[in-house]
Formats: structure tokens, sequence, C-alpha cells
């Protein structure tokens, strides 16, 4: 092959590898800790490590964020952009009884797997802060995190119905059930009594103070930072803030009283029963001799139900207590049931029932024949036996209800309602969330154990600080039983171990002289717990002394940008606050929220538009379009496939026409004629045009018309005789983020000593950039029926004169009379008319 020939391919092979080699024999992406440039920290979700290797999903959120390190690199920011592994797990356990391979082993294979093929994809990571959650090194420091929590009543432990996945044999917390099924495994899960440790996530849902600091709360701090707005909607339905009143109710004859929450209290007029968990302490209180048979057989009957099938059991079942609680609104008497869908411990476990307006209460009273009182209309008179609050509280009227009749139902009657039970003494207005605490126990090998012993009499005690790490015992049986394979481990409750934590803590005054340590905590931790505090590991990743020094933390927190999958919202992303606002309340960070920025990728789907999997057929490796077309043509296609946020399909036309483009920018470098004279205007024009679009996009994620205008000016460049070095340059400089290797390799072939990377990102010329005209659509009554080419800085006088005089436009304002005139400057002439 001849050296021309040589020249008009780009040998994306040897020029990859080329410039990755220098990159990391060079050390280019070493984040800087002594810098003073202005901090810019750029942060992925870290992989789980499968086994499968990485998809052709995972680099489109790596590209972006590598677009935005290499970006803000160039705009002159010490940039932090590392990467590590979310090691802990249940596939790797999974797997080890499949086959018998440890965990560690497996993990630590596929860690090897997927960094070659995250390196071979130029990614400009600081890969000297590369951590795996598996490693005690790192787990040393979750276990800290408990230790303190604890040490803050912040992590406690109680016995407590959870959910159970028979399946992977172990807890579930109540994020990673979706419609009463496992999120990993898709079978059913149900309900049992374990004694588990809790994380009091609740503590910090509204904003609080102390020590003269305040923290906002996991549902206020929401509204201070940019993130997605579904995102945002899904973390506050999940905490589920409801604002109503506890109304008391007298029990006739009786000094017990009905305690009841509500978000309706509008509609009291017109209840005229009350519903009590059957668990709740209340009960035998208030059951009656003659109906005490049939209710202890009730509560029995109930206590064999999960919660879930209490949830999901459609058919209405209750026992009468034989007492009546007292309306105080109407002096009603209102008998008190029982029934399994109510719980005793969302909000008081007791619920009054208005029949009339709830399908539920409604379905229970038709059983038991109980009459409808109707406190609402609708303004078509809805007359049906039933009408849910939600349908007529923004739109009906109240009727039935004394002083609230003919007020709008809920805004106004709600408040009038509230008012005068408070002032009457029935009832107090209470904020009530539907998020528990973060159970954090799990029955499994694959997560960090849990610093905790117990003595022998169960008393609970922290492993000392300097007996950290507890490390993860390799003398186990993976195959599940129901309890934590470390149970048995003969090395994990090692006795010598044992009676040295004993003296310590006893020297410590902890524990006293006659109690004897005996066992170790044998659960491991949710595997989320490891990777809600990881961010602040990468900024002091070495520190054997602490998680991280406050300086560091200091120094790049919070996080500038962090970009990964949607499907976080309620997990990750909210214990990742939760962790971060703990920092703020006791004083290692002087920040609350730990991602400024967040985005989202959308899902790529296969060819064929659907899911990628391997039992489809449709699963595409990034290491087969890397070797076949470059890695440059990969990150530019994923960039390119539609907006960031979107699900696109995948499409190897695609892939080809994005490596054709590379290819034409290789021959404008190596075939066309440059010159060092200065460019045209109509090239320069396209030059300033480009260099401000790709800024903008960039920092708006929109990567695709990024590349559409990069296009754009390749076009025009390859209709030059001489293609203006300045120019072209620019052009280079603009696609480095995206087309790194290539774009090295013809800065270099130019004559450049230094890499492209270290060069200044250019500011653009905005008058260079402007168009001399642009196409002006006029409307007449919202219907564009003209366009006008016109100068973009035209008046509104001379705008609305030339929309008037446009001929197409003319024919729609005959015989009619112009009763308004519009102008959006630069953008658009609506005319209304009449007539």
């Amino acid at each position: 092959m001849s050296d021309t020939e040589k020249n008009s391919r780009y040998d994306h092979e040897n020029i990859e590898q080329k410039w990755q080699d220098r990159w990391f024999s060079s050390n280019m992406f070493k984040a800087d800790d002594d810098s003073k440039k202005e901090k810019y920290y750029v942060l992925d979700m870290f992989p789980y490590p499968s086994g499968s290797g990485l998809h052709v999903g995972h680099p489109e959120g790596y590209t972006a964020t590598d677009i935005i390190a290499r970006y803000m690199r160039m705009k002159g920011k010490n940039v932090l952009h590392p990467m590590g592994w979310d090691a802990f797990g249940l596939p790797a356990e999974n797997y080890a009884i499949k086959t018998q391979v440890h965990p560690e082993e497996s993990t630590l294979g596929n860690i090897t797997t997927f960094k070659r093929q995250i390196k071979d994809l130029g990614f400009s990571y600081d890969w000297e802060r590369e951590l795996a959650t598996c490693l005690p090194d790192y787990y040393r420091w979750t276990q800290w995190f408990f230790h303190f929590l604890y040490s803050k009543d912040l992590a406690y432990k109680k016995k407590a119905p959870v959910n159970w996945c028979d399946d992977c044999h172990t807890v579930l917390a109540n994020e990673q059930v979706i419609n009463g099924k496992c999120d990993r495994c898709k079978n059913e899960v149900h309900q049992k009594n374990l004694s588990q440790w809790f994380f009091k996530i609740t503590d910090f849902l509204e904003d609080s103070e102390y020590e003269g600091r305040k923290t906002s709360g996991l549902l206020e701090g929401l509204d201070a930072i940019d993130w997605p707005e579904s995102t945002k909607i899904g973390q506050r339905n999940w905490i589920g803030k409801q604002e109503g009143i506890n109304i008391t109710y007298e029990i006739e004859g009786s000094d017990e009283k009905i305690v009841v929450f509500t978000k309706y209290p509008e509609t009291n007029f017109g209840a005229n029963f009350v519903v009590v968990a059957p668990e709740h302490d209340i009960v035998s209180k208030i059951t009656q001799p003659d109906h005490k048979e049939e209710v202890e057989a009730y509560v029995d009957r109930t206590a064999k139900m999960t919660p879930l099938e209490r949830q999901e059991n459609k058919e209405k079942t209750g026992a009468f207590t034989g007492s009546y609680a007292l309306n105080p609104l109407n002096g009603l008497k209102m008998p008190i049931y029982l029934a399994d869908f109510v719980m005793a411990g969302y909000g008081t476990g007791m619920v009054v029932a208005v029949p009339a307006h709830d399908e539920r209460d409604f379905e229970f009273a038709q059983k038991y024949g109980i009459e409808n009182i109707r406190v609402m209309i609708t303004p078509d008179g809805d007359d049906s036996p039933v009408t849910d609050i939600k349908q007529v509280a923004h739109e009906g009227t109240m009727v039935n209800s004394q002083f609230l009749d003919g007020m709008d139902a809920q805004a106004e009657a709600k408040k009038a309602m509230m008012d005068y039970m408070e002032k009457e003494g029935m009832g107090e207005r209470v904020i009530f969330f539907n998020m528990r605490d973060w159970l954090v126990s799990r029955q499994r090998y694959w997560g960090a154990p849990i610093p905790m012993v117990f003595d022998d009499q169960e008393n609970e005690y922290l492993i000392p600080l300097d007996e950290l790490p507890v490390e993860l015992p390799k003398d186990v049986d993976f195959n599940p039983s129901g309890e934590s394979p470390l149970t048995n481990s003969q090395t994990f409750h090692d006795e010598l171990v044992l009676k040295r934590i004993e003296g310590k803590l006893k020297a410590s005054g902890v524990m006293s002289e006659e109690r004897s340590i005996v066992r170790r905590e044998s659960d491991t931790m949710d595997t989320f717990v490891c990777s809600s505090w990881y961010q602040f590991r990468f900024m002091d990743p070495h520190n054997d002394t602490e998680f991280a020094s406050k300086e560091m933390m200091k120094q790049w927190g919070p996080i500038d940008l962090y970009v990964g999958g949607a499907e976080h919202t309620v997990l990750h992303l909210l214990y990742s606050r939760f962790f971060t606002k703990v920092l703020h309340r006791y004083g290692f960070i002087d920040y609350d929220e730990p991602f400024t920025k967040l985005r989202h990728q959308g899902m790529i789907l296969g060819e064929d538009g659907e899911k990628m999997s391997k039992s489809r057929g449709n699963v595409i490796n990034p290491d087969t379009v890397v070797k076949g077309y470059g890695c440059d043509t990969l990150r530019l296609y994923e960039m390119f496939m539609g907006p960031f946020k979107d699900m696109k399909p995948w499409s190897m036309a695609g892939v080809q026409g994005v490596y054709r483009f590379l290819q034409k920018i290789w021959r404008l470098s190596t075939e066309a004629k440059i010159t060092d004279a200065k460019a045209d205007a109509e090239t320069l024009k396209v030059t300033h045009q480009t260099l401000k679009k790709v800024t903008h996009d960039i920092e708006d994620f929109k990567f695709n018309t990024a590349i559409s205008q990069m296009m754009i000016m390749v076009n025009h460049l390859q209709k030059l005789e001489e293609v203006p070095r300045e120019s072209l340059e620019i052009l280079l400089i603009c696609l480095h983020p995206y087309a790194p290797h290539l774009t090295e390799e013809v800065w270099e072939r130019l004559g450049h000593q230094e890499m492209i990377m270290t060069e200044e990102w250019p500011i653009y010329d905005d008058s260079l950039a402007k168009e001399d005209t642009i196409q002006m659509p006029v409307q007449v009554n919202g219907k564009v029926r003209g366009t006008m080419e016109v100068s973009p800085d035209i008046s509104e006088k001379d705008a609305l004169e030339m929309a008037k005089e446009n001929e197409n436009v003319q024919k729609y304002l005959e015989g009619k009379e112009l009763v308004k005139e519009l102008y959006v400057p630069g953008r658009i002439v609506n005319l209304v008319v009449k007539g």
C-alpha cells in the first residue's frame, strides 16, 4: 500500500491505540488536589461489573461525561473524573451458588474485563482513584459509616415485618419491591417477621438545624438542585408528604379515644363508621364481651396474612367490636370495625370512613349494611351512590354539611373544617409521611459485614473502630438457607478475636465484666449503603485514616455533574442524599446535596426496537463496533442517535454513516490544501456558528445537534479549494471531546507539538456567527400564512409593516378587522383578526 493510500484512510486501530498509550502513560487525566484552578467534578453512576461485560448502553452515559470532562479541561477547569466499581451484590453470590466460584474471584475477573473495555473507548478517567466496594480498604469505611450512624442514634435494630424473597433468600427494601415482586428475580415477595437493622432516613425528611447548621430536608432540598423534574417528582411521591388533621373521637361508654388521620376532614359530616387495624393495641380495650370471640378470630386470621396480601386482598372483610365512636360534629354514633386493609404502622392505624366518597369505604359499607351520607356534589349533578373525593374535590360543592354547605369542595371547605376542629378541640393539624426508615440488613454473604457483636444476653455492641474492617471470611457455604452464610463461618466467629473485642469493650467501660461476647452480627449491609457515599471516597481515595478529609471534601464537593439511569430515582439517589445530609448536619461538609446537576441517559434499544437481551439475540457488543469502526465512531454515533435523554434504537447503518463522516474529516486534513490565509466571510460565519452551537450544545446536553452542526461545517470546508487552517483547527477543537483520537492525530499532523487536549477552548465571535437574514413566519390567528426574509435585528414597526404587506398574508386580512398585532423579536409575527 502506497503512502498516499495509507493517508487516505483513517487507520483507527493503530491511531487509537497510539493516543491511549500516550494519554495514560503521561497521566494526562489526573486531577490535581493542589491546583488553584476552579474545580469541576463530573461523575458517572459507577457500574456493577457483571459477567457479561460492557454493552453499548454503558458508553452512552460515559461518553457524555467524557465530553463534558474534556470540554471543561479545555475551559481551564481542574477536572475530577473518576471511575470505580459497585462490586457487591446478589448476581455474584448467585453465580457462586451455581458454579462454586467465589464471588471475589468472579467479581475481580469481571472488573478486569470492564476496565479493559472502558479504557479501549478512550474515556479520560483518573484511574489512580479507582475503587471497588468489595475490597476491605473500601468497605472498612462503609462500616465506619454504620458505626457513626449508630453512635448518633440513626441506626437501630428492631423486629419488623420485612419483604422476603424466597428465590433470593434475602430481605428487600420497599424500594426493591415492584408490584409485589422482587426487582431482581421478578418472583413474588411475601412478608416475614425478622430482627432487622434500619437507618433513620426519616429524620431528614424536612429541614432541620443542629448546632447552628441548617440542613435542608430530603423534600425541600429538591427545589435547589438541577435535576430532571420527573426524578424530583418520583422522590417527592416516594417521600409522600401528606398534610391533614388528627381528629379525636370519644368512644361511647369508654375512656379510650379514637384518633384518626385524614387529608379530607371536610367530608366528616358524611363519616358514619370507623375502621381499626386488627393488630392495634386499642382493639382489646374497646371490644365488647359479646363480640370478643368474633374479634379474636378475626385478629388471628389477619395475623397469618402478610401486609402485601392485606393490601392486595380485594374482598372486604371485617369484625364489629360492639363499640361506637361519637362524631363530634353531629353526635352520630359510628360503629367501630376491624378490617385487614388498615395497617397499624400507617398513620394512626385507624380510619374514619365516608362511604359516599371513597370506593373502599363504599364496598365495606355495602357489605355491612351501612348507609351513605353524601356531602359533595359535582356541577353536573352526579347522584351516583359513590363519587370518589378525588373526582369532586376540585370542582364539587359541599352539601349536608351545615356551616360548609355551598363552599367549594376541598380547598375552601378543608380550611374551614380544620380551623373549626382546632378551635373546638376536636383535632390538630399534622404532617404525615409515607416514607419509612431504610432497612439495610441482608441475609447474604456478598456485602459489607455489619460491625456489631452480641453478648450472652443478646445485648448489642459496636465493634471498636480499630477492629475495622470486619472482613468477609472465606469458609462459607453459599447455598441459601434463609439466614446469612456468615452465621456458620468458624473464622468469622473466631473465639480469640471475639475475646479480644470483648476485652476492648470492657476496658472502655462499654460492657460490664459479667457479660461475654458470643457472636458477631451475621447479616451484611444492603449494597446501596456502599454506593451512597462513594462520591466522597473518590475525593480522597488513598486516605487510610478517614473516609475522606474535610479539606478534600470541601475542595471537590459537591459533584457538579452526575449522570446515570433514571431507575435509581428512589434508591441510590435518595440514599446518597441522606448520607450527604448526615455529613452536613454533623459538620463534615458545608453542602447538603451531593449532586448539583443530574442528567439521565435514555435506553438504547436493539435494532428491532426492543430492549436488548440475550434471549432476543439483539445485544450489541461494543468490542465488535470498536474493532470494525473504531471507538471514536462508537462515541460519536451514540451521541448522534438522538436527544440524550430519549430512548433510541441501535442502527448499524447509522454507525457506518458516522464512520464515513470521520473519514471525511481525515481526508480533509490529509488531502485538502491547507492555507494560512484569512478565511472568507462565509467560512468565518460557518466557523463561528459551529463554535457557538457546539459550545452551547455541550453545556445543554444537546450532543446530537452539535454533531449535526459540525457535519454542516465539514460539508462547507470540503467545497473550498483551500481550507483555512484557523477554521480547520476550530473544527478539530469542537470535535475533540467527541472523537479525541482522530483529532489528536490530525492536530499532530498539522504540526502542533502539544496535544489538542491541552488547547484552550476558543471564544466565538457573535457578530461573525450572526445570520445576515432569517426566515420569519407570519401567523394570522395562530396559523402560519406566510414567511418573510428579514434582518435578525428588524424593528417591531418594520416587521409588522412587512407582515401586513406580505402577499400571502394579505388575503387572510381582507375584509376583516385587525384587533391585535404581536411581535416576538427575531422569531415571529402574529396578527389577530375578527370578522
